[in-house]
């Protein structure tokens, strides 16, 4: 099994920046792909970014893109979320996720997640 740990969530006011982290452990030879989730009050969780393993597949989703970088440290076992110019709207809890798939956006695919790590963005 995978274990997942996020930190790096906060307050920040629109139009600022957060990190968030993740760390990895356990099996973590059968990562394949992460990615980041978030789930706003009363909303369903959804997709916000995807990154493979080994090569540079990215993926985002169109209301993220340009605004957040994913990264990974493979030596560390590190997956990161660069958000810059951050919207109220981008208020949530955002969730780590590995899988032993092919990089997706589909979150079926991910078999490990992350405790969640809250980030709110007041106007």
């Amino acid at each position: 099994q995978v274990q997942l740990v996020e930190s790096g969530g906060g307050l920040v006011r629109a139009g600022g920046s957060l990190t968030l982290s993740c760390a990895a452990s356990g099996d973590t030879f059968t990562i394949n792909s992460m990615g980041w989730f978030r789930q706003a009050p009363g909303k369903e969780r959804e997709f916000v970014a995807a990154i493979s393993w080994i090569g540079s597949s990215r993926y985002y989703a169109d209301s993220v893109k340009g605004r957040f970088t994913i990264s990974r440290d493979n030596a560390k076992n590190m997956l990161y979320l660069q958000m810059n110019s951050l919207k109220p709207e981008d208020t949530a809890v955002y969730y780590c996720a590995a899988s032993s798939a092919s990089v997706s956006t589909d979150d079926r695919l991910f078999g490990s997640w992350g405790q969640g790590t809250q980030v709110t963005v007041s106007s």
